[in-house]
């Protein structure tokens, strides 16, 4: 029969700071910064910077679960893993599984496309404003109004860029998850 083995400090610790800073790396991106940086740069330069930070983002994203899942898979035998060590093994892998879409699929795509909207948009002299200074109709709805073509592209874009947000608020929820997890989970330890 396999025997569990009880981690180290170190272990436990390197365990938490890659959780608990995946988390927080997490919840500034998606709920401070890209706020603060819409509302305050000009519109292509908020799609610059955005897609200069996401991959890396994306790419820090799939490393944490990754070394915490390589710290916690020896930990357990298997066969007698219990639901929370199940549960969180599941929650890292599923963690994975979607900031690695994210990283390799979704993010260059929406890249991709926004930087063709930018190229139209540029065209009709648009993109230099931040967003909501513009007083009057809305030049971007007329442009989509008037060119299929920018409408088709600002479909796939809002697409790639939706599928990427459920993927990043799966991520988020993974690692809150297992964050409480651990927290309820103290004496335990």
């Amino acid at each position: 029969m396999e025997q569990s083995w009880e981690p180290g400090s170190l272990t436990k610790v390197m365990h938490l700071l890659v959780l608990a800073g995946a988390w927080g790396m997490q919840m500034w991106v998606t709920f401070a910064s890209g706020f603060l940086l819409f509302r305050s740069l000009p519109r292509h330069t908020f799609g610059l910077v955005q897609s200069k930070l996401f991959p890396s983002y994306f790419h820090i994203s799939v490393a944490c679960p990754f070394i915490n899942l390589c710290i916690l898979a020896p930990q357990h035998a298997w066969a007698q893993l219990t639901f929370w060590e199940a549960g969180q093994l599941g929650l890292l892998l599923l963690s994975l599984a979607l900031a690695a879409t994210n990283a390799r699929w979704l993010g260059p795509r929406t890249t991709a496309a926004m930087q063709a909207l930018q190229i139209l948009e540029k065209e009709r002299g648009l993109g230099g404003e931040v967003p909501g200074s513009h007083q009057g109709p809305d030049p971007y709805r007329q442009l989509r109004d008037k060119d299929p073509k920018y409408g088709a592209l600002r479909q796939v874009f809002f697409r790639y860029h939706g599928l990427s947000s459920v993927c990043n608020l799966g991520c988020l929820l993974g690692n809150g998850l297992c964050l409480a997890g651990l927290a309820l989970n103290l004496g335990s330890l």
